[in-house]
């Protein structure tokens, strides 16, 4: 039984990973390569979720089928919406309390990385307009939860490591 909710999740994952690879390349396509700004990207969303409804609509109302159109139901939870700005929260807070640590200095290792990394992130932007960086940021993340979905492919490198793991025991 867990090892079908395990591969449930782990498909869901695939699934998220694969849904945002397409939404960033399609974001990415439309402010890059069309000159675009993220405003007219927006707008052209909504102009197609709109045309769609519309033509949904038409369509439903042709067969005869009634659908309950009650804002009520679009609703999320409560506890989704508070989860949703918990992580939000969490996340602005942990990177305010690393910068700030780094700003006073007590910590200079966390100082020199935090330097370093915002050097390297603005020789970066200057090579690469930021949309880039943000999409090439995206690709990868969308990679490593497609690779950390996979079971066989986990499962293959768990016991690749195991194997290596009981070679270097018997060479001990």
């Amino acid at each position: 039984m867990e090892d079908d909710d395990v591969q449930q999740h782990q498909g869901q994952q695939g699934g998220k990973a694969i849904v945002l690879l397409i939404s960033g390349t399609l974001i990415y396509y439309h402010c890059c390569f069309r000159n675009s700004s993220f405003l007219s990207l927006l707008s052209d969303v909504f102009l197609v979720i709109l045309c769609s409804l519309a033509i949904l609509g038409l369509l439903f109302r042709h067969f005869n089928i009634s659908v309950p159109v009650d804002p009520l139901e679009w609703q999320i939870s409560q506890d989704t919406a508070n989860s949703i700005f918990a992580c939000v929260a969490n996340t602005v807070g942990a990177a305010e309390s690393v910068l700030r640590v780094a700003a006073t200095g007590h910590d200079k290792r966390l100082f020199v990385r935090v330097v370093v990394s915002l050097y390297f992130l603005s020789v970066l932007g200057r090579i690469v307009s930021g949309v880039t960086v943000a999409y090439a940021g995206l690709c990868l993340f969308c990679l490593y939860m497609f690779v950390e979905s996979s079971l066989p492919l986990s499962s293959r490198l768990s016991q690749y490591l195991a194997r290596r793991e009981s070679a270097v025991e018997i060479q001990d």
